[in-house]
């Protein structure tokens, strides 16, 4: 994967499996944990800090050390990391944010384990070739400020290589957003599972190299995931299945609402539907540009748009609003399709037609809905945060439907509190037309029978995976080209 760091997404071998992401609330309940399952709070620091001091090693094996330490276990960390190097031989030296009399509990053990000298002032950061932050951890609730952030500011300056333990200081690792200021790390040492702030931007870009080690966290002190990485292994089991005597009919018939003028939204997200495996795909257009739709598509049918849509019981999925057009019509079809509490996708046009009457739509979606807006149709109908995590989830559970909001670190989001981030969609994704295909892989899989939330996971990571398969210059009839390579590998490591 060449284009990892410098754009920033994660290659498809990292991390492996079904990969939780912990947000720092539940990383604080399993350190508290651990001593009743017989290891101390001391042997994960003493394991956490032997891996820092490895880091160190393993990248920057010459040269002066400097350690910045905070008052709390963060800091402790880099105490008990600073005297291992220092008992490896390496030139140490030990700032700490705090007058260390006021450190307490496993943060003074900490400091009791570190043998060298204390420096009274920040050394000029020039003179060393890393500085490991452990000033401040992943739980920062609020922004960093006063002698901290003057701190971070001047470490941001020095342009020296950053080694950051857990999270760069004034990273919030729930979020992934700067609480004020931060030195983006060159390499980031994270411990027992990622965290949200780790694959959420701008977070993603300010870790540098994530490295994640196993302490012998305890089994059972783990917490209950409600956050993962989007990959295969968390919904491959529910992908459709295709038997011998499988048939177009077994596999599900999807319908695409066309719109009047821009006609080549919908065909794309139709296209898309017939490559994620459904059986059969229809179009229902005005009967003004049926001409138009039926000239362009050959293997999918193009029937005029009129009030009997909603009778045709063959029909296992809907999608509506690519092209589909702003105002009245788009949204009483929309309604009217959600009326039949069939599996429904509602993209772009369908939610942004809800603006002035957002209750609306909540009020007619259910469970077996896909929402698929970008930021600003989110906006047009939800509450908006700098956290994309939680607004998702947020309103996933306002509307009691999946809501996929889409972006550079898509979030897929569960009524149930479920999410998944996205992270390896490369960002010549960004480009019109390119969303349109993920409503219609939805649709697709939506029509072969998948759960919604399994389905819009296993959309967006086909799209991603079609997006890296292709490469930059891609637009979006090549993500539609590509798509079966991108199955044959998927299914072939089932």
């Amino acid at each position: 994967m060449p284009f990892v760091s410098q754009y920033g997404f994660l290659p498809l071998s990292a991390p492996p499996g079904k990969e939780a992401l912990y947000n720092p609330a539940q990383c604080a309940s399993m350190d508290a944990a651990a001593p009743g399952f017989g290891v101390s709070i001391e042997q994960l620091m003493q394991a956490a800090a032997s891996a820092v001091a490895r880091t160190v090693q393993r990248h920057w094996p010459q040269g002066a050390v400097l350690f910045l330490c905070g008052p709390g276990n963060n800091g402790g960390d880099a105490l008990v990391a600073a005297q291992i190097l220092r008992e490896q031989g390496r030139v140490v030296s030990v700032f700490s944010l705090v007058d260390p009399s006021v450190r307490q509990g496993t943060a003074a053990w900490a400091q009791s384990q570190w043998q060298g000298r204390w420096e009274r002032q920040c050394p000029d950061f020039r003179r060393f070739s890393v500085v490991v932050d452990g000033l401040l951890g992943a739980g920062l609730d609020r922004d960093v400020e006063g002698d901290t952030a003057a701190l971070i500011q001047s470490l941001a300056a020095s342009k020296v290589p950053v080694c950051a333990i857990d999270v760069p200081s004034g990273l919030d690792g729930a979020s992934g957003q700067v609480r004020g200021v931060l030195a983006p790390a060159t390499v980031t040492v994270s411990f027992v599972r990622y965290k949200p702030g780790h694959v959420l931007y701008p977070g993603r870009t300010l870790c540098g190299k994530l490295e994640l080690v196993d302490i012998s966290m305890p089994a059972p002190a783990l917490q209950q995931a409600n956050t993962w990485l989007n990959e295969p292994a968390l919904w491959q089991a529910h992908l459709p299945q295709l038997g011998a005597q499988s048939h177009k009919y077994t596999r599900g018939h999807a319908l695409v609402v066309g719109g009047e003028q821009m006609t080549g939204a919908s065909r794309l997200a139709a296209r898309a539907a017939q490559r994620a495996g459904a059986g059969l795909v229809s179009m229902a257009v005005p009967p003004s540009v049926w001409p138009v739709y039926a000239g362009a598509l050959d293997s999918i049918m193009v029937a005029p748009l009129d009030d009997t849509l909603t009778t045709d019981e063959r029909i296992r999925a809907w999608l509506i609003g690519p092209g589909a057009g702003l105002g009245e019509q788009t949204r009483r079809l929309t309604l009217a399709l959600l009326a039949t509490e069939r599996p429904c996708v509602l993209d772009a046009d369908a939610i942004s037609s809800f603006a002035e009457q957002p209750q609306e739509l909540l009020d007619a979606l259910h469970e077996q809905c896909v929402l698929t807006p970008h930021a600003g149709e989110f906006a047009r109908v939800f509450e908006t945060a700098p956290d994309r995590l939680e607004a998702a989830r947020l309103a996933a559970r306002q509307c009691g439907a999946v809501l996929v909001l889409k972006g550079a670190d898509t979030v897929i989001a569960a009524p149930d509190g479920r999410a998944l981030i996205n992270a390896c969609a490369p960002p010549w994704l960004a480009t019109g037309g390119s969303g349109d295909v993920l409503a219609g892989l939805v649709c697709g899989l939506l029509t072969q029978g998948m759960p919604a939330f399994e389905a819009a996971g296993a959309a967006v990571w086909l799209h991603s995976q079609a997006a890296l398969e292709f490469g930059p210059g891609l637009i979006p009839e090549d993500l539609i080209a590509v798509l079966p390579r991108v199955w044959q590998r998927l299914l072939s490591r089932a």
